[in-house]
């Protein structure tokens, strides 16, 4: 398991007494959060996941996932397979 690397000026409120299709509020420190983004980048991307901690409070972590190469290759060749 790959460590947690939050992302850095970002805050995630979950409002219990919001509508159900309000899933959060992210708060943005600019400066803090900019840093972060320009460390993390990868082409132009940085991808987060909003998680739920043991804790009951949301929070949000860089996403690392990379996929394997075959991954991304057999995903190619699928598409050729498709009828339309």
């Amino acid at each position: 398991m790959s460590e947690t690397i939050f992302a850095d000026g970002l805050v995630v409120k979950k409002n219990e007494n919001a509508p159900d299709f309000v899933l959060c509020n992210l708060s943005i420190k600019t400066e803090d959060f900019g840093k972060f983004m320009k460390a993390n980048s990868k082409n132009g991307w940085v991808n987060l996941s909003v998680l739920m901690g043991k804790s009951g409070k949301p929070y949000a972590k860089l996403d690392t996932y990379e996929p394997k190469e075959e991954t991304v290759a057999q995903a190619a060749q699928h598409s050729d397979d498709l009828p339309f």
